[in-house]
């Protein structure tokens, strides 16, 4: 069932949305293509959105740009319905597709300013602006050469300078660290963050599930439902069911692990039983619990109480690639993003 996102006064902290979908459900003749999706993104934010190969991202991006317009549901773009966009619209958001479609046979400088003018830009304006923007992704010793001439990665370096030309409000990125050095890459982020702090707010799809992490909050798509948004952190305990905390111990007894276990901070499944896993049977566990921060001392004083020798307790945070899999039930790969 979709995630349906908190008003404004929750994690909005009274900002405004930019982007609000409510309800919407897109169907390419009998197939469906996303289902009920709701959820709003709020100025000032970087808002990931990340989910396996045709579970409707694409989708998803294309109905926010007005490409498609929604089955039933309503989409609001800036306040406005970008199915039927107006200037003020178009010149409030930016997109950086994921293919390169801009002119190979213009240089990258002459991509910038023929981006400038469109956008309706200044001979005084553009100048700076295109200057500023190619130091930014490094292309400045580039500017004459021909965009058919430079690498893959400097195409998608010029693509995001083009999308960020006319200085817009909302920033659209579809994997825009695609097939670029992992230096670069941190720089992006750098200046998503820094764009973000400057009161703009960014939509980016990645195919690094680990760059979520980065992200002010994080929505998870699967077979064009929304399962989740929320903020890093929380979709780590929403995934986990908890906080994780790891035991290593020469001697753990069977009496200390079933005194251990029946706890009332070991979290429980539906059916009564303990959440936990085994590392190194019977040395090492994994034991999932309602809070780390309160459970650790509680296990250290009970386990030594019972002549236990703790080697490690230690909380164990999972990678986000690991939260990605326990979110889509276990059996995504993570060969299957996007």
């Amino acid at each position: 069932m979709a995630q349906q996102a908190a008003p404004a006064a929750g994690p909005g902290g009274g900002r405004r949305p930019v982007i609000e979908v409510q309800q919407v459900s897109k169907k390419f003749g009998a197939v469906l293509g996303v289902e009920d999706l709701n959820f709003e993104v709020y100025e000032g934010e970087i808002f990931g959105f990340i989910g396996p190969s045709g579970s409707g991202k694409t989708t998803t991006m294309r109905l926010l740009n007005g490409i498609y317009a929604p089955t039933a549901g309503t989409v609001r773009l800036l306040g406005v319905n970008p199915a039927k966009p107006t200037r003020t619209l178009h010149e409030g958001f930016g997109y950086m597709p994921q293919q390169f479609v801009l002119y190979p046979n213009l240089t990258v400088y002459e991509n910038m300013d023929f981006l400038a003018g469109v956008h309706g830009l200044g001979w005084w304006e553009r100048r700076k602006q295109i200057r500023d923007l190619l130091s930014f992704v490094e292309l400045t010793d580039a500017h004459n050469r021909l965009a058919a001439n430079i690498t893959g990665g400097m195409q998608r370096r010029l693509e995001l300078a083009g999308s960020l030309i006319h200085n817009p409000r909302l920033l659209f990125v579809d994997e825009p660290t695609a097939g670029i050095d992992p230096v670069l890459r941190g720089k992006f982020w750098e200046e998503f963050r820094r764009l973000r702090d400057s009161g703009r707010t960014i939509f980016v799809t990645t195919q690094y599930v680990g760059e979520s992490e980065y992200c002010d909050r994080v929505g998870v798509i699967r077979k064009g439902k929304l399962l989740a948004v929320a903020p890093p952190l929380e979709l780590r305990r929403m995934a986990m069911q908890g906080d994780v905390v790891d035991l290593e111990s020469p001697n753990l007894a069977p009496e200390a692990i079933k005194a251990l276990l029946t706890q009332p901070y070991v979290i429980k499944t539906p059916q009564g039983k303990p959440l936990y896993q085994w590392l190194n049977y019977p040395a090492a566990m994994r034991v999932h619990v309602t809070d780390a921060a309160e459970a650790t001392p509680q296990m250290m004083q009970l386990l030594q109480g019972m002549g236990t020798t703790v080697t490690t307790l230690q909380e164990y945070r999972p990678t986000f690639d690991e939260v990605f899999i326990e979110l889509m039930g276990g059996t995504a790969s993570l060969d299957d993003i996007d």
